[in-house]
């Protein structure tokens, strides 16, 4: 069984906030991004609330950006779907893996991890996560397993033995040691996921849901067709893709925009102390989040309206980037 997909697909592309906050200047330049490619493409464009990781969210923090979007007039084209209640998704495509032997319960803890790492003379880089060693890809050992993670080894193995030739000219190619894609913007990329990440997370220790799992059922289920997000989620996508893979599901095109930093060089995110955004004038906002995307100032920024400059950046994205590649 595979998770629920569509026909042959039309452009649908989404929006996925966290809940966690107030939209950020970061945040809109993502979020005008994935509006302006769907509007370039005829397409649909759909809005995820991507609340999985409960206890980070703040109470009316989704309506309150959803709000926020309106004001700049990127309106969705059906109602919000919120992760929190698709549990149920997330549980069978789980049991799927389980049942095809490309996932595994773990019993490490993070210390398990960092003690793991450190004997094979590995340190935490800042900001970075540890890749997993596999301590418990064989067996728990008699301890009690904790999360859920993906077999990120074997499961690419056993897809190097599957390749035809087909498959070896396409663009999301597996090989034994390194994942290959292309992004729109950002051009070849590659990953070897087994060393910088290792057998990720499916589900947390504490029972939620981890992100890469959500995310990938949530695209398929919608039929998502195109993604377009923060380039800081880049490094995700191999990931993902294993993930596509692995349950049967298609890849959509990826097209990674550039980020918003904030004073001290680090990525502006509600992390950091992002403001939320000032949308007295959602005109200046728009048009800050326009710049950052290298899309033309307005010829009369204060003789314009939101649906002129819309249409506008509208007409210049269709140019950049000529449709999904």
């Amino acid at each position: 069984m595979t998770v629920g997909v569509g026909a042959a697909p039309r452009y649908i592309g989404r929006f996925a906030p966290s809940p966690t906050g107030p939209l950020h200047a970061g945040s809109l330049v993502a979020a005008l991004a994935s509006w302006l490619d769907a509007r370039a493409n005829g397409g649909q464009w759909l809005m995820r609330i991507e609340d999985v990781d409960t206890p980070r969210c703040v109470s009316g923090a989704a309506e309150f950006i959803l709000q926020q979007l309106a004001a700049c007039g990127l309106l969705p084209d059906a109602p919000p779907q919120w992760q929190s209640a698709r549990g149920a998704l997330y549980q069978r495509a789980l049991d799927q893996l389980v049942s095809q032997g490309h996932a595994y319960p773990c019993a490490c803890s993070r210390k398990d991890i960092e003690d793991a790492q450190a004997a094979l003379g590995h340190a935490r880089e800042r900001h970075a996560a540890l890749p997993y060693p596999g301590t418990c890809r064989h067996g728990l050992q008699g301890r009690t397993g904790r999360s859920w993670r993906f077999n990120v080894t074997d499961f690419k193995q056993k897809r190097a033995l599957a390749l035809d030739s087909k498959a070896l000219i396409a663009i999301y190619s597996v090989a034994i040691n390194l994942l290959q894609w292309h992004d729109r913007r950002l051009g070849p990329q590659q990953q070897d996921v087994a060393s910088a990440v290792g057998d990720f997370v499916l589900r947390r220790a504490d029972g939620f849901w981890a992100y890469q799992l959500a995310v990938v059922v949530d695209d398929a289920n919608q039929g998502i067709t195109d993604v377009v997000r923060g380039e800081d989620l880049a490094d995700n996508t191999p990931r993902q893709i294993l993930l596509q893979q692995a349950l049967g599901v298609p890849t959509p095109r990826y097209l990674h925009t550039p980020l918003v930093c904030g004073d001290n060089g680090e990525k502006l995110s509600k992390q950091n102390g992002a403001q939320a955004l000032d949308l007295t004038e959602p005109l200046h906002a728009l048009s800050d989040a326009a710049r950052v995307l290298g899309l033309p100032p307005l010829a009369h920024p204060h003789n314009n309206c939101i649906s002129d400059a819309l249409a506008l950046w509208v007409a210049a994205w269709r140019r950049n980037y000529n449709g999904p590649s």
